[in-house]
C-alpha cells in the first residue's frame, strides 16, 4: 500500500513539475506579468503514517509563513512560500487513561503549480514538492514513555518511536491543495485554502533492519492569506 502511494505522489511531482515547463516555456506576450508578495496563517492536522502501524488521532497544530506568486501565463502561475509549520502525531490509547504526542517544528518551503480561473473571484489548484528543515521538537505524555515496561496495565502496542529523536532532520514530500481568491480592488486579494501533504522521506530513522521500517508525515493544513500585487 506504501509503495503504491509513493508511486501515485512522485507521478503527481512529476506532472506538476511538466505543467511548469511546459506553461512557462509557451508564455503568451500579449498577457502582463502579475507579481504579488503575501502572508498567510492557519491551522495543521498532522499525523504519521507509520510502518508497522501505531493507533493515532489527528495533531493539532499552526502554520504561517510569507508567500510569493508570479502570474506569466492566463490561469497559470508559480507560488514560492517560506512557512513554519508543526506537524508531528498524537496517539491513540482508545479507552486506556494514556496520552502520548509528538511535535515537531519546520521551517517548510514549497514551489507549486498554481493553476487559476476567475476574475473578480477565483477558485484555484496548487500542487508540486516541498521540503522542510526541522528546527525543534517536543513531547507531551502522561506516562514515563521511557520505560513502558514498568508501567502497569499499559496496552500492548509499538513503542520503539517513544525514544527516538526526529531523523533525518530533513523533511521533503509533496503537496497538493484546492482554494478560492476573492479580489478587493486590483491591488489587493484575500484567499483561503485546504491543502493536503505527504512526505516521501521518514521522520524517523527508519529501514527493513530497523524497529521501524517507515515513518511518513502526513498533514492536512487549513489556512487563510492575503495577496499584495506589486506589478
Amino acid at each position: 500500500m506504501k509503495k503504491y502511494i509513493r508511486k501515485k505522489v512522485l507521478r503527481l511531482l512529476f506532472a506538476s513539475g511538466l505543467m511548469c515547463v511546459s506553461f512557462t516555456g509557451n508564455s503568451q506576450t500579449h498577457y502582463n506579468a502579475n507579481i504579488s508578495i503575501g502572508a498567510k496563517g492557519g491551522v495543521d492536522l498532522s499525523m504519521v503514517n507509520f510502518t508497522p502501524s501505531v493507533k493515532q488521532g489527528m495533531l493539532p497544530g499552526i502554520n504561517f509563513g510569507a508567500t510569493f506568486r508570479y502570474i506569466e501565463e492566463n490561469h497559470f502561475g508559480l507560488i514560492a512560500e517560506v512557512n513554519f509549520e508543526q506537524r508531528g502525531w498524537k496517539e491513540n490509547f482508545e479507552e486506556h487513561p494514556f496520552s502520548y504526542s509528538r511535535t515537531l517544528n519546520y521551517i517548510q518551503i514549497p514551489f507549486l503549480a498554481h493553476i487559476y480561473f476567475g476574475r473578480r473571484g477565483r477558485f484555484f489548484f496548487n500542487a508540486g514538492p516541498e521540503i522542510g528543515f526541522m528546527i525543534g521538537e517536543s513531547t507531551k505524555s502522561n506516562f514515563d514513555y521511557t520505560n513502558v515496561s514498568g508501567i502497569s496495565g499499559f496496552p500492548a502496542r509499538n513503542t520503539y518511536q517513544y525514544l527516538m529523536n526526529a531523523d533525518p532532520k530533513v523533511d521533503y514530500g509533496i503537496s497538493a491543495g484546492l482554494g478560492g481568491e476573492f479580489n478587493i480592488n486590483r491591488k489587493n486579494s484575500v484567499y483561503l485554502e485546504g491543502r493536503f501533504y505527504y512526505g516521501l522521506g521518514n521522520v524517523l530513522k527508519s529501514g527493513r533492519a530497523e524497529n521501524i521500517r517507515g515513518s511518513n508525515s502526513m498533514s492536512i493544513m487549513i489556512s487563510a492569506g492575503y495577496w499584495f500585487r506589486i506589478k
